[in-house]
């Protein structure tokens, strides 16, 4: 093991970050053995003291089997859901949600389209982990021949279509105060995660509310505002028991190509 690391793996990861500048290094397969057997921290005082990217690069959290969720620049969870002992990730630390579209990662020609997740469930879990702070790694495995599958093509196509509608709330914004409020109430209401940028909340439905919205946790001031992003369209509200009402037009829909019914409504003047 010794040899391995000292004369094979240290060497090509070195020549690696001098031969290509990375701004992230992102290392895995460190479970079997400690930090020590990896000399990892020889290497990171090497790369951030005499490297040529020491003053800007970043790295993750796999440098040993103590390591993970415990130290790096950003924590890599995996399947993990986003909580580290009851506390949410994106509160204590930054970090990055990693997982592959179907039950293996990468391309595993032996599955079905029963093991791929849908392009809803795909996006829920994009927003989920934006709403709690995090950053989403979907897992791409191309085939022997370096072909990416086609469910894969076509997950990506829907998920695009879907953040060229509503990208304004994942790209940019930051968590808010709350980052969900578990159900909305009303005849259709899913489940609700939000985020935030400048001086709007976005509140992000994942399925078609009915003709009434209400939200719990925003509290409006005189001259708050609605608008269901891709819509012009200003939505009337009123308070009621506390909570914030919005009315649904009838005719608020997605696109007719759209595969995801996940709704963003864009509030400004609340806190």
């Amino acid at each position: 093991m010794n040899r391995y690391v000292n004369e094979h793996m240290i060497p090509q990861m070195k020549d690696l970050v001098e031969r290509y500048h990375p701004s992230l290094l992102w290392t895995d397969g460190e479970w079997e053995k400690p930090s020590s057997v990896w000399k990892s921290t020889e290497f990171l005082a090497w790369l951030f003291n005499e490297s040529p990217v020491g003053d800007e690069i970043a790295v993750n959290d796999r440098w040993g089997k103590e390591t993970r969720e415990t130290d790096g620049g950003f924590y890599t969870s995996e399947y993990a859901g986003f909580t580290k002992a009851g506390v949410a990730l994106g509160a204590a630390h930054k970090w990055e949600e990693c997982q592959g579209m179907g039950k293996s990662f990468g391309y595993n020609r032996m599955e079905t389209a029963e093991d791929y997740k849908s392009a809803a469930e795909l996006v829920h879990l994009l927003v989920n982990t934006v709403a709690n702070g995090g950053n989403l790694l979907l897992d791409i495995g191309p085939t022997a021949d370096g072909r990416i599958p086609v469910f894969m093509q076509e997950r990506l196509l829907q998920i695009g279509s879907w953040l060229k509608l509503n990208g304004e709330a994942i790209y940019g914004p930051r968590p808010w105060r709350q980052s969900s409020e578990g159900r909305a109430e009303g005849p259709s209401g899913g489940n609700v995660r939000y985020t935030s940028k400048g001086d709007s909340v976005y509140a992000i439905v994942e399925s078609r509310p009915g003709r009434e919205l209400d939200l719990a946790m925003p509290q409006p001031a005189s001259g708050a505002t609605v608008s269901l992003i891709g819509s012009n369209q200003a939505l009337q509200w009123h308070a009621s028991g506390g909570k914030m009402r919005i009315e649904i037009p009838e005719d608020s829909e997605q696109p007719p190509d759209s595969e995801v019914e996940t709704y963003v409504f864009k509030l400004t003047g609340v806190k």
